[in-house]
């Protein structure tokens, strides 16, 4: 399933940080991610001009990702098998930076 683009988006909170939506679909076609599930949103202390999406620490199964805009921080937990170069090109690719 991985290997064809196809990626399983679960999508249960209703509320996500403001941009995460699209490019978790845009992250969805890149072969070799199976699974993307946005986690727990949190408000910091520290304000982050714009989107920003970086890996935080390496899972058993994949990734942690954490995504900034403003005050607001969430977690999406990626499973795959992707190296952590690779997913860090996929990330920069879909959200162009």
């Amino acid at each position: 399933m991985s290997g064809l683009g196809l990626c399983r988006l679960v999508l249960n909170h209703s509320t996500h940080v403001a941009g995460l939506k699209s490019v978790l679909q845009k992250l969805a076609t890149v072969s070799g991610i199976s699974t993307l599930v946005p986690g727990r949103l949190a408000t910091s202390r520290s304000k982050h001009e714009g989107f920003k999406l970086h890996i935080s620490v390496a899972t058993p199964h994949g990734f942690k990702l954490i995504a900034r805009r403003g005050k607001t921080a969430q977690e999406v937990f990626v499973v795959t098998h992707l190296n952590r170069e690779d997913l860090d090109l996929a990330i920069a690719q879909s959200t162009n930076q």
